[in-house]
């Protein structure tokens, strides 16, 4: 009795603990063990209850905990993610490192700072960076130029314009690096970025995932006009691209003659003068030439003739207009686009509830085709194409009026765990009801029923009293029952007759008593003075 007593209470006490304890949530996932460690110290010591599930890697705590909880732990800067970041430094002795360790510890903390902001841009669980800086040679004129890898861990799907983020971002964080020597992968193996070095790379790998890349981005665009007109899941868009993937470079020259300009002049002038002239001085040299005894004046005397000439050149150097123009037309030029468009028709609900189908009017498909042609950038000379065609649905979209909850029923709304919660406390219930049921009660009934076999007899007969005998005869079993010689058998039958027997003598004594009341009582007055005695 004292054992399932003990049972019990320990029983009852796990139910009231578990039915009052709070309702536990996750506080992080997907956590490293170092991750871990650290938040179940914190935890301690600001005195939280928590649980540990799945060998460390979510951690829960009290819902109601949650966001004061992550508050304070991101004070302290975890979780971490299993990145080291510039906080290496903080706890290293650098009095006794090497440049070589202070090099590596700064690639390492670059990597874990540049993996925890990529984490924090939407549908990135996880990621993981590495780096390649290669060391500057001394007296070396050519340099490798760095690198990087990345891993990335996605919820769901990236756009191509967040692949050509990241690799900006981390381009722009490391010296020297480029965004076309960058490669990122996703947790599949797929190819999300070619680090092959080619400016031309939009991001993906190959030109048939460029093409099938602007097809969805279009068929996007234009589900999202017709859509908003025709209504949700009652059109369906289909788009062919074809492009030009051939790099072409022109080079032209033109020259104007009508616009000229003048870029040099040269003039020169020539001046001569032949004959003799006078000459009053004294002192030539034909004069002093031996044997030229002619008089002084009689040369003057006599002049010869002289004959005076002028020239001027001009030069003037025109420049004629010229225009020199490169051009250089990259792949994935748009040579065509095919677009087909289904549309479903019109449904009315009647008065009995019946859904009645009519087509769409030509007005309402023209405009459905001139809002299709304004998406695409509709160029009839390029050859594009657009068919817009209302047909039925093989499944109609059934109208059905939905009005929102209020009132009490907004209170109905329930939650998964809110329903796991209900569920556990109502098992704990279930239990506690069939303990009570089956254990306890027998147990109460048994403890309260007293035993008729257990009632004493007297042992001495007083005088005044008759000696009640018991008796001797056994009363037989029944003849007609078959008798069972089992030994449980044997000992249910001998109990059965000692109970009767002693049921028998308890309803003589009763008799004897309530004929002899005097005597009774004077009996009991001996018995009682016997054992004070």
């Amino acid at each position: 009795m004292g054992a399932v007593a003990a049972a019990l209470i320990f029983f009852f006490i796990f139910i009231v603990a578990r039915v009052s304890a709070p309702a536990m949530a996750p506080l992080f996932t997907e956590l490293t063990l170092d991750d871990s460690s650290r938040i179940v110290r914190e935890l301690e010591t600001q005195g939280i209850q928590y649980e540990i599930k799945g060998d460390g890697a979510t951690i829960m705590i009290p819902k109601d905990r949650i966001a004061r909880t992550r508050m304070r732990l991101a004070e302290t800067g975890l979780p971490r993610g299993g990145n080291v970041g510039y906080e290496i430094f903080d706890r290293t002795d650098t009095l006794g490192t090497t440049s070589f360790v202070q090099n590596v510890n700064h690639v390492r903390a670059l990597e874990g700072e540049l993996a925890r902001t990529i984490r924090s841009i939407d549908r990135i669980a996880a990621a993981r960076v590495h780096l390649v800086i290669p060391e500057r040679q001394l007296f070396t004129r050519d340099r490798q130029d760095p690198s990087a890898s990345i891993v990335l861990q996605v919820r769901g799907s990236l756009e191509m314009s967040q692949v050509r983020a990241i690799r900006h971002l981390v381009a722009s964080a490391v010296r020297g690096l480029k965004a076309e020597r960058i490669s990122i992968v996703d947790e599949r193996g797929q190819l999300l970025a070619d680090g092959s070095g080619d400016p031309t790379g939009a991001g993906i790998s190959g030109f048939d995932e460029r093409n099938t890349a602007f097809e969805r981005k279009l068929r996007e665009q234009i589900d999202a006009i017709v859509t908003s007109v025709v209504g949700a899941n009652r059109a369906r868009v289909t788009v062919s691209a074809e492009l030009d993937y051939t790099r072409v470079q022109q080079t032209q020259d033109s020259f104007d003659p009508e616009q000229r300009v003048v870029r040099s002049t040269q003039t020169r002038e020539e001046q001569s003068a032949t004959g003799s002239t006078q000459n009053n001085d004294g002192v030539t040299v034909s004069n002093e030439i031996p044997g030229n005894n002619q008089p002084r004046n009689q040369q003057q005397q006599n002049p010869q003739p002289r004959d005076n000439s002028r020239k001027t050149e001009e030069v003037v150097n025109y420049e004629i207009t010229r225009t020199t123009r490169t051009e250089t037309l990259e792949p994935g030029r748009v040579k065509r686009i095919s677009v087909a468009v289904l549309v479903d028709g019109l449904y009315t609900k009647g008065t009995n509830n019946e859904v009645t189908y009519a087509p769409r009017s030509k007005e309402d498909l023209e405009r459905i085709t001139a809002l299709v042609r304004s998406a695409i950038g509709f160029n009839e000379k390029r050859g594009d194409m657009i068919e817009v065609v209302n047909l039925r649905f093989a499944e109609p979209t059934v109208i059905a009026e939905t009005k929102g909850d209020t009132g009490f029923l907004s209170m109905l709304r329930f939650t998964t765990d809110d329903i796991m919660r209900s569920v556990e406390i109502g098992v704990m219930l279930i239990l506690g009801l069939l303990v009570l049921l089956f254990v306890v009660r027998p147990l109460v009934r048994r403890v309260v029923t007293p035993d008729e076999s257990r009632v004493p007899i007297a042992a001495s007969n007083p005088a005044n009293v008759p000696a009640i005998a018991a008796p001797t005869t056994v009363p037989s079993a029944d003849p007609s029952q078959p008798r069972n010689d089992s030994p449980a058998a044997r000992m249910i039958e001998s109990a059965q007759i000692t109970g009767e027997a002693h049921q028998k003598s308890m309803q003589k004594v009763g008799e004897l008593v309530q004929s002899n009341p005097q005597e009774t009582v004077s009996v009991l007055r001996q018995w009682m003075n016997e054992k004070v005695a």
